[in-house]
């Protein structure tokens, strides 16, 4: 839950978000190693309601953080 907000994030792939965490610390460490300085990736979402909506803010978030792997990998290699 939010501050202010009763109530919980709806997360329709919360079973696979810790993975995807796990990823970007990864990837931050990387960048790290190699010295870059690169900014942090998307936050993620702080409301959903659940219903599959068109556009969803969870659509949103994994189409950044994609446009931000795809950074980072480019400055990796």
């Amino acid at each position: 839950m939010t501050a202010g907000n009763s109530a919980p994030i709806i997360d329709p792939n919360q079973a696979q978000r810790e993975a995807v965490r796990h990823g970007i610390a990864q990837c931050q460490q990387r960048l790290l190693a190699a010295g870059h300085n690169f900014r942090g990736p998307p936050p993620e979402p702080t409301t959903c309601c659940g219903r599959g909506c068109n556009g969803c803010v969870w659509e949103s978030y994994e189409a950044a953080l994609m446009g931000w792997h795809e950074e980072v990998g480019a400055l990796l290699t």
